[in-house]
């Protein structure tokens, strides 16, 4: 039987076991687009758009948003 790899701080299964709480924030811009009651309507418009497709826009910036925050709040602060 071989002896198990070491794991260097990069690799997958260290980055696995990070189980820190504001992980589900994450799941934010997974959930919000699913509620119909946010874009089933055509106003109000912007820029001449219905809300659909600024909605969609709106949804990646959430998204942008949400996982800069959570990467800020997670990463690891040290030397390595």
């Amino acid at each position: 039987m071989s002896a198990p790899e070491s794991e260097t701080p990069g690799s997958a299964s260290s980055r696995a076991k990070d189980h820190s709480p504001w992980n589900w924030l994450l799941f934010i811009p997974i959930v919000v687009p699913l509620i119909p009651v946010f874009f089933n309507a055509d106003s109000p418009r912007v820029l001449g758009f219905p809300r659909f497709y600024w909605l969609q826009l709106a949804y990646i910036l959430l998204g942008v948003a949400t996982t800069t925050l959570v990467y800020q709040l997670t990463k690891k602060r040290g030397g390595r």
